[in-house]
């Protein structure tokens, strides 16, 4: 098909993070965070504040600014981390992808903004459904161009089907819309004529989450041996991609993966694919979490409050991490903070609907008996009731401030703060990861006069807390939760065994 002058460009996705342990994810889910189909993409994607993480608004300013194109929104549907889609969601939603994209034929080229961790309740390769529907529709030589958060859990289908791969780099997540723009110009050299090759390795690793970050440790150097390399090895590599993948999906195509796509060139595709699947190898022994026990986190807690001089900390409840698939809700850290008598401490964000309900019908200034996870019926997620006054209410329509929520419109429900002793108690109505101060800030909190703060969070909120807490200042908490780091203490049934850190005896070899 003769490229137009102004090519003819479809917009589309699925994006969600998928925990096989938490609770099934509805079109609810979707329709409050981001749902979107037809032009409204693009409108949105245009937007100052968009509701849509950053890739696909990365991908049409670039695609903008490069030239004229002809933009076609199908459907964009993305939630936030939580249990397996429901099915018949999925389904509908394939179905209008698929009529769309039918009735936009001709189209000179595809971008799919991709998650690469979903699942649903009947399938454990969503994405790779995905595409094969798409390639089906437009046929083998329209170029696909598909970005991906770095924990995906990458099959051969999301390789294969295809013509870039273009995952996340840094995390926390900051680089979404830097992603985007590059997905843009592989669009373009496509478009163009380039024809590319892509390889992927996949390592006996499943990495914990909280070995993952990109600033330092094993998973940081593989990226930027990738990205060394692909430098030197210019022009011939296109993108490298290091997965690490998302263990609590528990599917057969869990583990760390390097994606190379190379301009046609698959045989350095292959060698560098090598080259960094084997440094990964080699440092396979720090892939094992280190966790502060709970007993430590309150004493340090306790010892900042008492010791204005000493630098405050942040409490890192990264087994209850709504970004993961947490419920966001349980008590560990609160009521043995509570407990011990710690001051000066700011908590949040708790997910409980019922409870920032009642504190809304209390008003400011109430007392009365807070009773934390009356309706929830998930595991860990147990009911905690204490004394507490309503300290500050909001709406919970905001603005993300710093690190991945930045700039993106979010709708958190009604909340409240609420005062339990020395602590200030976030709640929100719609589940999300406390990854930006404006959480806080939104009720009035001030985050440089705490002592303490412990977030709901595995990572995230490194990018957006940063300017209060430098890494020393960060304590990781060892408790019970759907999305702990400590990965034996789960039932797998589908991840690949043996691998580490779970087995004993792994072997791996490329040769």
């Amino acid at each position: 098909m003769p490229l137009s002058a102004a090519p003819r460009i479809a917009i589309l996705g699925f994006s969600i993070e998928c925990n096989k342990f938490a609770p099934a994810a509805t079109k609810a889910h979707f329709l409050a965070r981001t749902y979107l189909e037809g032009d409204d993409i693009l409108t949105e994607a245009r937007s100052p504040a968009p509701t849509m993480l950053p890739e696909t608004p990365g991908f049409v300013a670039a695609m903008d600014a490069d030239g004229k194109w002809d933009p076609i929104g199908i459907a964009l549907a993305m939630s936030e981390p939580n249990g397996p889609v429901e099915h018949g969601f999925f389904t509908e939603l394939l179905a209008t992808i698929s009529r769309r994209l039918t009735a936009a034929l001709p189209v000179d080229g595809v971008y799919v903004c991709a998650h690469g961790a979903a699942l649903t309740t009947a399938e454990d390769d969503p994405e790779g459904v995905l595409f094969e529907t798409v390639r089906r529709i437009v046929g083998p030589d329209v170029p696909v161009v598909a970005t991906f958060d770095l924990h995906a859990n990458v099959s051969d289908r999301m390789v294969d089907l295809i013509d870039a791969f273009i995952g996340y780099r840094t995390n926390p997540h900051l680089d979404m819309r830097e992603r985007g723009a590059e997905a843009a110009a592989a669009m373009r050299e496509l478009l163009a004529g380039t024809r590319t090759e892509r390889v992927r390795l996949r390592l006996p690793i499943v990495p914990p989450t909280v070995t993952m970050l990109t600033a330092a440790g094993p998973y940081a150097e593989m990226i930027r041996l990738g990205q060394e390399r692909q430098q030197q090895m210019a022009p011939a590599i296109m993108n490298v991609s290091v997965m690490g993948g998302f263990a609590y999906a528990d599917t057969a195509k869990n583990g760390l993966s390097v994606i190379v796509t190379a301009r046609g060139d698959r045989a350095a595709a292959d060698k560098l694919a090598r080259e960094i699947a084997q440094y990964g190898w080699d440092q396979r022994a720090r892939f094992y979490p280190k966790l502060t026990p709970l007993d430590e986190a309150v004493e340090k807690a306790l010892a900042v409050a008492r010791d204005p001089s000493a630098p405050a900390l942040a409490f890192a409840d990264v087994a209850d991490n709504p970004g993961g698939g947490g419920r966001g809700n349980t008590m560990y850290l609160l009521r043995a903070f509570a407990e011990a008598g710690v001051k000066g401490a700011l908590m949040g964000v708790i997910y409980d609907p019922p409870l920032a309900t009642e504190a809304h019908r209390h008003g400011l200034h109430y007392n009365f008996a807070a009773r934390f996870n009356r309706a929830e019926t998930t595991n860990f997620s147990e009911p905690w009731t204490s004394p507490a006054r309503v300290a500050a209410l909001h709406d919970g329509n905001c603005v993300g401030r710093r690190g991945i929520y930045a700039g993106t419109r979010l709708a958190l429900g009604p909340c409240a703060a609420l005062a339990i002793g020395g602590i200030t108690v976030v709640v929100v109505s719609h589940r999300v990861q406390c990854a930006d101060p404006i959480f806080f800030e939104m009720m009035g909190l001030d985050i440089g006069r705490a002592r303490s703060v412990a977030v709901k969070s595995r990572g995230h909120f490194r990018g957006g807390f940063d300017e209060f807490f430098g890494p020393e200042q960060i304590v990781e908490v060892d408790l019970p939760g759907l999305t702990s780091p400590m990965l034996h203490r789960f039932d797998w049934t589908r991840l690949p065994r043996p691998v580490i850190p779970l087995d004993d005896g792994v072997q791996f070899s490329l040769a």
